[in-house]
């Protein structure tokens, strides 16, 4: 319990920080405390879903589901997020939308008592529904900058929450499983979940939508598809879309490598993993402070070179420094294409836009994420570890291709990014 508050008064500290020092709008703080709160429910699921799904599931094979799930509630409510966003405001709409961690918290804690597998999937898939309006934060952040330079500062800012979140949710699920006497294991964990989802909402309540010049006099609505065919939408779209699913398609297969095919310790796989979530995360402290002085293609082609060494070390072979140097580059490679995808997007729309084209992005990137970590399994399985990484080489051309377009078209955006 005692590191899990520190974890809390570390969150409060820095939000704190941001909003005395960093000169950003008073919202940037408020979503930065936020966010870790909501998307800290996927960490806590990685670490305690197969647990109690194995007590439940009838078959051995499905006990990833649960999380399976959350990742396609998460696609499948993109959308939505975006619709309630242009219809409601950001404000109430992100409220709502957080009601559904107490929802699916409530519907977890009645399967683990019922014993209730596919509840517990169901209750999964609920709460992945808050994890679509979290990531809308991100957006909420740019749409509340008086200057377009702070972009890279504040969406490397709401990126860094993640290594909160990657804390809390597994610290959760250790200290609050007997929170509830005479009940099954981690019944106790939801109810976590469902305190830090109200909490959330409280925080946010406070969020002040600034007001933003929709120009739909001057600026005529595009429809979807004329929108998509810009190169920047496309490089933005696909660098973040391919850097999410790649990213999830072998980190997922890792353990399962090293651990149950090549016979490392789960000693040796927690640090493996525990070392790439950090490459995940730590990148966000330089991309605050260069992310303005360099331009966004420069992280987009570092972030596919990381991307293609991911494949060059790992297919060297099966030793622990194989793993753990292959995961440390996916991670950094992840960070800087995430980055790169959402600073980009915004030069493709125009505001009245802006809804529609963050759902359709968004939706994108989890539905390639969520068949990504579906399919790693499989992969590995049938076609080993090396099977895994020739997955990968088809999507590492495509980036290369993406990276190259963004180079040639710099020139035709005013802000050369």
């Amino acid at each position: 319990m005692y590191q899990l508050l520190m974890i809390f008064i570390a969150l409060l500290l820095i939000s704190f920080l941001i909003n005395r020092f960093s000169g950003l709008h008073k919202n940037i703080s408020i979503l930065f405390l936020t966010q870790p709160l909501i998307t800290a429910a996927a960490p806590m699921m990685v670490f305690i879903g197969g647990i109690i799904s194995k007590q439940m599931a009838p078959s051995p094979s499905l006990v990833t589901l649960p999380l399976s799930f959350m990742i396609a509630g998460t696609a499948v409510a993109t959308i939505p997020a975006a619709f309630l966003a242009k219809k409601l405001g950001r404000r109430k709409a992100t409220m709502l939308g957080f009601c559904s961690g107490i929802v699916g918290g409530l519907l977890a804690v009645l399967a683990i008592k019922t014993a209730l597998f596919y509840l517990f999937v169901t209750a999964a898939f609920v709460m992945g529904f808050s994890g679509s309006f979290a990531q809308q934060l991100r957006f909420a952040a740019i749409e509340s900058l008086a200057d377009q330079k702070d972009i890279p500062k504040a969406v490397s800012l709401l990126m860094l929450t993640g290594i909160f979140a990657a804390l809390i949710g597994p610290e959760l699920a250790f200290v609050s499983k007997d929170w509830m006497a005479a009940s099954q294991d981690y019944t106790g964990t939801f109810f976590g979940i469902m305190i830090l989802a109200a909490i959330a909402i409280t925080i946010v309540s406070r969020f002040k939508a600034p007001e933003l010049a929709e120009d739909v006099i001057s600026q005529p609505t595009r429809s979807m598809t004329e929108i998509a065919k810009q190169p920047v939408f496309i490089v933005a779209m696909v660098a973040a879309a391919l850097g999410f699913g790649l990213m999830s398609f072998v980190m997922t297969a890792t353990p399962l490598s090293m651990h149950q095919l090549h016979n490392h310790s789960l000693e040796h796989t927690k640090w493996v993993i525990q070392s790439h979530v950090a490459a995940m995360y730590l990148p966000s402290l330089l991309t605050i402070w260069l992310g303005s002085r360099i331009k966004t293609k420069y992280f987009l082609l570092v972030g596919t070179l990381m991307f293609i060494g991911v494949v060059v070390i790992a297919s060297q072979g099966h030793e622990l420094l194989h793993y753990w140097w292959a995961l440390i580059l996916l991670g950094i490679g992840w960070n800087f294409l995430f980055y790169a995808g959402t600073t980009l997007l915004p030069l493709s729309y125009h505001n009245h836009e802006r809804h529609k084209v963050q759902g359709i992005n968004d939706f994108s990137i989890f539905t390639f994420q969520g068949l990504s970590s579906l399919m790693a399994g499989w992969v590995l399985f049938n076609y080993q570890w090396q099977g895994i990484l020739y997955t990968c080489i088809p999507f590492l051309a495509i980036m290369l291709a993406i990276t190259m377009m963004r180079f040639i078209n710099t020139h035709k955006d005013a802000t050369a990014h």
